[in-house]
């Protein structure tokens, strides 16, 4: 019987049979799946954030940023079908021109824990987390991810000393020996490696490897109230630090402090919101100069810090303490400093949403006149963005930016001023052009 040279080469019909088939598959797959492949696959961030001195650098260029927090975006979406909400919070983002958002890399022994026990995981939490990196590359936006939570929610220290009590370890009755007992030293490296070499099921990247991921956050709001002089958190954070640097090199690493000053620092008097704050185990100054802490973080929450419930005081604590940490950042540290977490409670008395406006408003004109000179104020994050339907998740600070009008333009504004400092990068010219183009 006659054989076709292309038969031939094949080794008969079967064979040819196989490969059509093989080959329709394929093509199935793509038609079906090919937008996902496009949207997670191969666009990865091309540059990893980079530090010079006191800035920011992205391909050579200084790169001042504005931002928000969304701590729930990993636990929101082990649920599939909640997603879309995850994606609907990043594409808002990206259109008002926001750069870099903050968010949960942990949940420890909690519902929809990502670590069920000391080096047990649960995959579909990890899938969610990973989703959250892939869909935060394919909008734009750069991530800091936390690794840990002092406070209780999520689980945090507590739930690490919880632990280490079950193993029979004997332990002080306080929670701050997460920062010294070795069994709990190593359950916490075990899981930032972990997490560090964790390959994405959506990109094929490892996170260490993705230029998506902005820096690493050792704690969210460390204390270690049981040692005010500071030297146990001074000793973590040295460690673990220095541990991530040695898995990842690529990124940038912060502590995640709120700022205060501690016991022997001299500005504890004059900035500190009151004399408790200098006794909490944490020095903003001592903490930051280790050098393999790459940039310093500060909270700003007067409403919460001070027993003076006066918003007009408040506003004239934010500005005091906003410029003493780029002062810091400038002649001290000679490093970056980011303002990570900011908000006004909408449970003040007298709180009206006009006022939270003119705090954001006072916080985003002092970083702004800061890149303006190239001083060390290099971003900011507001807690937190959520959207409609998420009031599980909302706090007495969360908003949802779209729902008021004058709150969308003035960090729509934010992002433009910032801009024309430093210029968009080539991938988000187009995009920022139109934004500004009448602002």
């Amino acid at each position: 019987m006659y054989k076709s040279p292309l038969s031939r080469m094949l080794g008969g019909n079967g064979m040819l049979y196989a490969v059509i088939g093989f080959a329709s598959c394929l093509v199935f797959i793509y038609m079906s799946f090919g937008d996902l492949w496009i949207g997670f696959h191969g666009r990865s961030t091309s540059s990893f954030v980079k530090r010079n001195g006191t800035q920011f650098i992205v391909d050579g260029r200084p790169f001042y940023f504005n931002g928000w927090n969304s701590y729930w975006m990993m636990d929101h979406g082990v649920d599939e079908s909640r997603r879309p909400r995850i994606r609907e919070m990043l594409q808002t983002g990206a259109k008002m021109g926001l750069t870099v958002c903050r968010t949960w890399a942990f949940n420890d022994g909690a519902y929809n824990a990502l670590q069920i026990s000391p080096g047990r995981f649960d995959e579909r939490v990890f899938r969610a987390l990973d989703y959250v990196v892939a869909e935060a590359n394919r909008q734009g936006i750069r991530l800091i991810l936390s690794l840990v939570n002092n406070l209780q929610a999520y689980g945090g220290k507590t739930q690490y000393v919880k632990w280490a009590r079950e193993e029979g370890i004997a332990l002080s009755s306080s929670n701050d020996s997460f920062f010294y007992d070795p069994s709990i030293r190593h359950y916490f490296k075990n899981y930032v490696k972990t997490v560090l070499t964790r390959k994405n099921t959506f990109t094929g990247i490892e996170y260490r490897d993705d230029p998506t991921i902005f820096a690493w956050e050792l704690i969210n709001e460390p204390r270690c109230s049981t040692d005010p002089s500071g030297d146990t958190l001074q000793d973590w954070i040295e460690e673990m630090s220095y541990f991530v640097k040695s898995i990842d090199p690529n990124h940038l690493v912060t502590v995640g402090l709120e700022g205060f000053y501690g016991p022997k620092n001299s500005k504890r008097l004059s900035f500190n919101p009151e004399y408790w704050a200098a006794d909490l185990g944490s020095d903003f100054t001592r903490n930051s100069m280790i050098s393999t802490i790459d940039f310093a973080s500060v909270h700003i929450y007067p409403d919460h810090w001070s027993h003076i419930q006066n918003f007009e005081y408040n506003l004239r604590f934010v500005s005091k303490w906003m410029i003493s940490h780029i002062e810091d950042g400038d002649k001290d540290l000679k490093k970056p400093i980011m303002f990570t977490e900011f908000g006004l409670s909408n449970e003040d008395l007298d709180f009206d949403p006009s006022q939270r406006e003119r705090f954001y408003k006072v916080i985003l004109d002092i970083l702004h006149k800061s890149a303006k000179r190239n001083k060390s104020g290099a971003g900011t994050l507001v807690w937190q963005f959520v959207v409609e339907g998420m009031e599980d998740f909302n706090d007495e600070f969360g908003i949802v930016p779209w729902k008021r009008q004058s709150t969308y333009q003035l960090f729509t504004e934010q992002s433009c001023r910032l801009a024309r400092i430093q210029g968009a990068l080539p991938s988000q010219e187009k995009h920022f052009k139109k934004l500004c183009a009448q602002r």
